[in-house]
């Protein structure tokens, strides 16, 4: 039996084959979408939602179709803008001038609705991209624990502003304030904590929202939409459906979005924000492209290197914008790095989501095996060579990974980020080579050090904290945890999200200021004293 074989027979053959407890319990065709408060119908074209998962046949794999959603026009979403202008009112609305501790009971009241519903989303995130059910219900606790986490930070920045300054006979009070309408976009490998760490902290600072679920992973968010619905004014959460080019350019184009946030690519960044006819005006909070290198140096504890390597690379195979997606090994130890990884990879379990302990499964996006064997392929061509047993062989959405050595500047593994299994190495003899390669890299979000030699970790990490915007000494790349900042430079990034800086991104610091006289320091106690304004205020939350 060959390997593509093997692969094959990972896929049930019956819908009996997989455990009851993680089916679908049928298909789930969404005819609806939430606009202006109401959830409002829809009978015009779908996009039908594919798995990668599927059943095995002599035919082939013949993949489980989920469900469908709303392939919404331009006229749809420009009446959703409608609905997120208007409740925004120009900052007049209920929602921007709610109390903050009135908002954070309305995000609290969605996050009780939003556990509620658990099973059902956690389940799609495994049928829509083929992670893991245990990362599946990772991605969901690790998301609510994230809105805990922003309604706390949101606390401590309120109480901070709860009092007056008096600098040089000027009584000021400093608060944060909204922005304005928001459109959000999250990612596909992270539908639910990536697009949740930028819509939450959007939301309760007291901006409106547009918010366009990814292409892959948009189901999971449909359970929630009658959460969204009662928990928050009407315009407050709006839902966009539809094909990007289709809605998005004249959203952008009419200059009434405020906020752009887009976890994704930076190509499309850049497209979007030209289509914006005032820049200036408009705030980009965005998580894009990343080549992240890790760096193993002679002195490094080589087992422990190629743990987090394999973590780094191939976790949910390989499709996290954290992601090592390049390795520089020094070239005395190359060989015995290369066997303990490679001996490494075949260990790692493949398998359907709901198997226990699997760590490699189906890849969501239909065209990415063909294009992980181009990339492959192109690197071969150029005097590489895959040196790993069975590395790059696929069947159909599952590919197993592929550790490419010598990776060089011709290849396309060099500078592209392939964003799945496939793991490019290079050797170097002097450390200049990989501190070269990010210097002149498009990307900076984050680096790997591998070395136990503390004079020759100082010596890389000064330069690289230039390069990157996180150094992770002896471990793999990651975003957590949420507190610390997430960032990155070049193409990777622009703005800072973490649970406070992410407050931070989404608001601006306004203030109230007036002369230090008996008449005006009697008008702020009267309004204080009255409780007559929401933003001139001492209240404090416990």
């Amino acid at each position: 039996m060959s390997f593509e074989e093997k692969l094959q027979q990972y896929f049930p053959t019956t819908e009996n084959e997989i455990p009851a407890e993680y089916q679908l319990p049928a298909e789930i065709h969404q005819r609806e979408y939430l606009s202006g408060g109401e959830m409002k119908q829809w009978s015009g074209d779908v996009h039908t939602v594919v798995s990668p998962l599927g059943i095995r046949t002599a035919n082939g794999l013949e993949r489980k179709v989920i469900g469908s959603y709303p392939l919404c026009s331009a006229k749809e979403a420009m009446a959703s803008l409608d609905d997120a202008l208007a409740a925004y009112d120009e900052g007049r609305g209920e929602w921007p001038t709610m109390p903050v501790a009135e908002r954070i009971a309305c995000v609290e009241k969605f996050t009780g609705k939003m556990i509620e519903r658990k099973a059902e989303v956690v389940k799609l995130i495994m049928w829509e991209i083929g992670k893991s059910y245990t990362d599946s219900l990772k991605e969901f606790d690790r998301t609510v624990e994230y809105i805990h986490a922003t309604i706390d930070a949101l606390k401590d920045l309120d109480r901070n502003s709860s009092r007056f300054e008096i600098q040089q006979g000027i009584i000021g009070q400093i608060r944060r304030s909204p922005l304005g309408v928001v459109l959000c976009m999250g990612p596909f490998n992270y539908p639910l904590n990536e697009t949740f760490t930028t819509l939450i902290p959007a939301l309760i600072m007291g901006n409106t929202l547009l918010f366009k679920p990814p292409k892959h992973g948009t189901l999971l968010h449909y359970p929630l939409l009658e959460a969204f619905r009662t928990c928050f004014p009407k315009g407050v959460v709006n839902t966009i459906y539809g094909r990007g080019n289709v809605i998005v350019q004249p959203l952008m184009e009419t200059g009434k979005i405020n906020v752009l946030t887009l976890i994704g690519s930076s190509k499309v960044a850049n497209q979007l924000k030209k289509m914006h006819p005032k820049v200036n005006r408009l705030r980009a909070i965005l998580g894009l492209d990343a080549k992240n290198a890790a760096i193993v140096t002679d002195k490094a504890d080589i087992d422990l290197a190629v743990k987090e390597c394999v973590l780094g690379s191939l976790s949910f195979n390989g499709q996290r914008c954290t992601a090592i997606k390049i390795i520089f090994v020094h070239r005395r130890i190359a060989d015995s790095f290369l066997s303990k990884l490679s001996e490494a990879v075949s260990k790692l379990k493949v398998g359907m989501p709901w198997e226990k302990d699997v760590f490699l499964t189906p890849l969501p996006e239909p065209q990415k095996p063909a294009y992980l064997e181009s990339c492959i392929e192109d690197a071969v061509a150029n005097g590489a060579k895959v040196i790993n047993a069975n590395g790059g062989k696929a069947y159909e959405s599952l590919v197993f990974p592929a550790i490419v050595y010598p990776v060089n500047e011709r290849m396309k593994l060099y500078s592209e980020e392939q964003f799945g299994p496939v793991i490019p190495v290079l050797p170097f003899d002097d450390i200049t080579t990989p501190i070269e390669y990010l210097i002149h890299s498009e990307h900076g979000q984050q680096v790997s050090l591998f070395t136990n030699n503390a004079a020759e970790l100082a010596s890389l990490i000064d330069p690289l904290v230039n390069q990157v915007s996180r150094v992770n000494i002896n471990c793999q790349c990651q975003r957590g945890p949420d507190t610390f900042p997430f960032t990155g430079r070049k193409d990777s990034a622009e703005a800072t999200l973490s649970v406070p800086d992410a407050l931070r991104a989404f608001s601006i610091r306004s203030m109230v200021a007036t002369k230090q006289t008996d008449e005006n320091k009697a008008l702020i106690n009267k309004i204080v004293s009255d409780q007559t304004s929401n933003f001139l205020s001492t209240k404090y939350i416990f």
